[in-house]
């Protein structure tokens, strides 16, 4: 009977294990046009120094366009999926 319980105690501390480990963030399905350049399945963050920066949307998640080139500051506009801005502000683009 000790070994089954050692056994069990075991596959148990193997599951609680494998349930407790982080899976890897996910990346937006589709495609992130920033200023011409195309990103397939884009994840976080796109910096174009072009004026103004065209950001089309063709993803499931919405784009947050920012007025600096590392994602940080003000986000002026977001872009939804499916559509197209031109931003005067913008200098960069973030998707999750």
């Amino acid at each position: 009977m000790p070994r089954i319980s050692a056994k069990l105690g075991a596959v148990a501390a193997a599951a609680l294990l494998a349930l407790s480990v982080p899976s890897p963030a996910q990346a937006a399905n589709g495609v992130l046009i920033v200023n011409g350049q195309v990103h397939v399945d884009p994840s976080g963050c796109y910096s174009s120094f072009r004026w103004p920066l065209v950001v089309e949307n063709h993803t499931d998640e919405i784009a947050l366009i920012f007025d600096s080139a590392d994602c940080t500051g003000v986000s002026p506009e977001l872009v939804y999926p499916g559509q197209r801005t031109i931003s005067e502000y913008g200098d960069s683009v973030y998707i999750h």
